[in-house]
């Protein structure tokens, strides 16, 4: 094992800020119940409102427009997870967006993307001015960049049209907070999801953003925190952590798209050393730090594993969805062939990734690649690494 690791997984999970940890740390040391009125609880209440001001200004929002949850999976979930009797889908959602949706007993119409993944504004309005059809209460969701390919989604468009139609609109901004500017009034959108440790800040806390007197459902019940939308005494240094990450992503977002010059390098070499090799989602706007590459013939779960043993963290597709093998939905929804899409890894760069990193990685990628051929070429088996075929498995994400 090589331990000088270079870390490419960012849409998977940033690493820790040292501001978001200070933070973190500072929060666990105060004493008290934030919902207590002494003045233990008034301090704590106010890491909380000062990390809520923080979220807030991340994405163009009001600080009242803000619901701590314990991660976008659980934001997703308040928003999608009932009381809508129509949901537009599109196929390249999050996991954490398409569960709740199929099991809500709603009916699902879905949004077709193009071959680079983006999804069609066209077919969902020609959907929804097909006939007199009653969709009800209904939703569309639309995540802003997606977490496999990083292409960004035109969600201002589909929500002007979708609230002329009387259709509400959610957006998973998970991949997009930090990376691409937000400005939640608008976007126009009714809800929007995020994470803190996408951003740097700890697991295990995000937020849903709330229009302005739009009701949500609570799926926590039992107490009056976060003005009873969600129950139960607040995970305090989570939220310290969050904030402190917020306000460092806000500062950060403009600097983001200088990582373009990173990516391209890597894109460029991959395809010099692998000319049949393919960048998905290339030919439509992007954010800076990702990209998803794709072999033919070259299981992702074996390259991820390769590339962990050369000292590389990649992954293949996405984290929540380790343990199950198969060629990832959203590629699927791109039509992309199953043979190149089960080849595919992503490579998610972040602020700290440097020239070096990239050229290491290049260095690696041509290692592979020249083993492979030689494999094929003189009719070797291409794994070699003992149990390498049993650990595939357990890292293949779709």
């Amino acid at each position: 094992m090589n331990f000088a690791r270079t870390y490419l997984d960012y849409n998977a999970s940033a690493p820790l800020l040292p501001d978001a940890q200070a933070a973190m740390i500072a929060a666990l040391a105060l004493e008290g119940n934030p919902s207590s009125v002494h003045a233990e609880g008034r301090r704590l209440r106010g890491v909380i409102e000062a990390a809520r001001d923080c979220v807030a200004a991340l994405v163009g929002a009001r600080p009242a427009d803000v619901i701590f949850t314990s991660g976008a999976t659980e934001a997703n979930v308040m928003a999608l997870g009932g009381g809508c009797d129509t949901v537009f889908l599109p196929g390249i959602e999050h996991d954490s967006v398409i569960a709740p949706v199929m099991s809500s007993g709603a009916q699902v119409i879905s949004v077709p993307v193009d071959e680079c993944g983006v999804a069609d504004a066209g077919a969902f309005a020609a959907r929804v001015l097909k006939g007199n059809e009653d969709f009800g209460r209904a939703v569309i969701a639309l995540q802003m960049v997606n977490n496999e390919t990083g292409v960004v989604q035109p969600v201002a468009e589909f929500a002007a049209f979708a609230r002329e139609h009387g259709i509400a609109c959610h957006t998973d901004a998970v991949q997009a907070a930090g990376r691409i500017e937000i400005n939640f009034e608008a976007l126009g959108v009714d809800t929007l999801a995020l994470s803190a440790h996408k951003i740097g800040g700890p697991k295990g806390i995000g937020a849903l953003i709330v229009r302005d007197g739009l009701a949500t459902r609570a799926l926590i019940s039992g107490g009056g925190q976060e003005r009873r939308r969600r129950a139960g005494t607040e995970n305090v240094a989570g939220i310290a952590g969050f904030g402190a990450a917020a306000r460092a992503a806000a500062d950060g977002v403009a600097g983001f798209a200088q990582l373009a010059q990173l990516r391209d390098r890597l894109e460029r070499g991959v395809l010099q050393a692998s000319p049949g090799a393919v960048i998905f989602g290339s030919g439509a706007t992007r954010v800076a730090n990702t990209s998803c590459i794709g072999v033919t013939g070259r299981p992702s779960e074996i390259s991820v594993i390769k590339f962990d043993v050369a000292g590389f963290a990649v992954s293949a597709g996405s984290a929540c969805s380790s343990g199950k093998v198969g060629s990832s939905h959203v590629l699927a929804a791109m039509g992309v062939a199953s043979d190149v899409a089960r080849g595919a890894i992503r490579v998610s760069l972040g602020p700290a990734t440097t020239a070096a990193d990239v050229d290491a990685f290049l260095a690696a990628w041509r290692d592979i690649h020249k083993a492979r051929t030689a494999a094929n070429c003189s009719g070797r088996p291409l794994i070699e690494i003992g149990g390498l075929a049993s650990m595939a498995a357990s890292v293949r994400g779709d």
